[in-house]
């Protein structure tokens, strides 16, 4: 059976894997929203009159966030699965 300490730091390990892998998906998603978001802003007319720069920038963000804390939980439970499946006791 792990310790207080042991369990401690795998909670830190697990929430710092999340970190990662959030904020790698967070700097893709941007990348990948701001491009067509930006090219449609200049060159749709509709996308022209309505989206300014605060509408783009709120789309941007949004979805870096999403990708964030999407990926985030998701890895964060895959890790603490993982480590529950480690240290379960054979009958």
């Amino acid at each position: 059976m792990p310790s207080v300490d042991q369990k401690l730091a795998m909670a830190k390990s697990c929430s710092h894997e999340g970190v990662v892998a959030g904020a790698k998906a967070a700097v893709l998603a941007t990348i990948a929203t701001a491009i067509p978001t930006m090219a449609s802003a200049r060159m749709v007319p509709w996308a022209k009159a309505h989206l300014n720069h605060t509408a783009q920038a709120l789309i941007v963000s949004t979805m870096a966030g999403a990708a964030y804390f999407i990926v985030a939980d998701k890895t964060i439970l895959k890790s603490a699965r993982r480590n529950s499946f480690d240290n379960a006791t054979q009958p």
